[in-house]
């Protein structure tokens, strides 16, 4: 299983048997700040290099899947200044530029997501964070990662997380339980 954030920022995690995957170097899961996959000229806007990330390089998949990336996204495609909450909301109301902003948003999430696929081949992608409520996400994303996987098709679901915006604080909760009683 890989667990996506989407939120402020972008993280994932991967679970194997039940278990927190770890590295040595603290860093499993960390696709936020990989360079966004297959970049491309969309809507007549470059994707490369990519947009300033706070870890000092740029193009990395946060700055374009996380809420700011979103609401940069749609300002750089229409110059005017937005959250990502209210390009939601008007993209579900089906105003244009933001329906265009959450297309793009859509294919660049199933471009990151097929990367992930073609590393760890997870059965399900679970996602969580605060842009994971775009119901359209869940149909959407996984017809287009088609394109991107190796394989003929790609089985792997995704899914919503089960307990809302409190799941990550949930997670690491109980991760810190386990860590108590194990560690």
């Amino acid at each position: 299983m890989f667990g996506v954030i989407l939120g402020t920022g972008v993280g994932g995690g991967i679970v194997v048997n039940g278990r927190l995957l770890q590295g040595p170097n603290a860093i499993t899961g960390e696709w936020g700040h990989n360079p966004l996959p297959w970049p491309a000229v969309i809507s007549g806007i470059d994707e490369r290099p990519g947009p300033k990330c706070y870890c000092g390089r740029e193009g990395c998949i946060e700055t374009f899947l996380s809420g700011p990336g979103l609401a940069g996204d749609h300002e750089r495609a229409t110059r005017r200044t937005m959250d990502a909450a209210e390009i939601i909301k008007r993209a579900s109301a089906h105003h244009g530029d933001a329906k265009a902003t959450l297309d793009r948003y859509e294919g660049r999430l199933a471009r990151a997501l097929a990367s992930v696929i073609n590393l760890l081949d997870p059965d399900v992608i679970v996602l969580g964070g605060g842009l994971s409520s775009i119901e359209r996400l869940y149909q959407s994303v996984p017809e287009l990662w088609q394109t991107w996987v190796f394989s003929d098709r790609a089985d792997t679901l995704l899914k919503r997380n089960e307990h809302g915006p409190a799941s990550g604080v949930r997670g690491a909760a109980w991760l810190w339980q386990v860590n108590e009683i194990t560690g």
